[in-house]
């Protein structure tokens, strides 16, 4: 069964298979109501969607995923219906791109010492004209056969506690959220559920709502971040992450259920801020 919702969408404007105007057609396929695009780090990705959307009846909803700077642990902001040529949000963001930049050259150099060498120009063709990401590195280290599998690669030498991992520039979680506040999107807190106990102090910022419906996610787990949704009175959201098959073998567009709901209220509470 397919959803007709789907808020968790990434493209060739950051570490995704597919072009925004790909993930239009995808998603017509589908006969999806409404999609965001959420790429890493960059909205370069949103207008090409909206345009490719233009008359068809489906709603693109402009978004971003932030990648956020906790100390051992993986927290990241999206936002939705937020303005996407916001000067603030631009600049911001491409600080962050350049970090990530700098980050993924210094993770290659780091897998060249451990006597895996890559072709910077390899990873980079990969990337095309998005923003370099560690998936690009993972592909590019599955093509020279290091890894088996783009999770193999993060699992044994770009993860977090893999032995080529490099940090880069990240903002705190409430920044983010007080950024995109400050650009009218929503902030939404993306596959939270082992870092729900930011919560409170992110709602003092802004926070709207909670990533429910994702990817790998038990039914038991749903039903815990979804009675946390109605605690602190939070929009249940959800979405695939999807990158595409050769990027991230994970679910399809489509594949997490989520409630049309979930868009509706998105789209009521933005009214209210224009």
């Amino acid at each position: 069964m397919i959803s007709r919702v789907d808020l968790h969408l990434h493209s060739t404007a950051s570490d995704g298979q597919f072009s925004p105007s790909e993930l239009v057609a995808m998603a017509l396929e589908r006969n999806l109501l409404a999609i965001a695009i959420t790429d890493h780090d960059t909205t370069e990705g949103v207008d090409e969607a909206l345009e490719a959307a233009r008359g068809t009846g489906l709603e693109v909803i402009p978004g971003v995923e932030i990648s956020c700077d906790v100390p051992h642990e993986e927290v990241h902001l999206l936002g939705y219906y937020l303005d996407h040529h916001h000067p603030a949000l631009r600049g911001k963001l491409r600080a962050m791109r350049d970090a990530r930049l700098r980050r993924a050259r210094g993770m290659v150099a780091k897998l060249s010492a451990l006597g895996l060498p890559l072709q910077w120009e390899a990873v980079a063709e990969l990337a095309g004209d998005g923003s370099v990401g560690r998936p690009h590195i993972a592909q590019a280290m599955v093509k020279m056969g290091y890894a088996a599998s783009t999770d193999e690669a993060f699992d044994l030498y770009i993860g977090r506690n893999g032995p080529a991992y490099v940090e880069r520039y990240k903002l705190r979680p409430a920044d983010a959220v007080s950024l995109l506040k400050e650009v009218q999107g929503l902030p939404v807190l993306a596959h939270p559920l082992k870092v729900t106990h930011f919560l409170p102090s992110l709602m003092e910022r802004g926070l709207v709502g909670l990533e429910v419906y994702y990817n790998g996610y038990s039914a038991e787990d749903i039903r815990g971040l979804a009675d946390l949704a109605r605690k602190y009175d939070l929009i249940p959201t959800g979405g695939s992450d999807f990158h595409g098959p050769d990027v991230l073998d994970t679910v399809e567009m489509g594949g997490i259920m989520v409630p049309v709901e979930s868009v509706e209220r998105l789209r009521a509470l933005a009214k209210t801020r224009v």
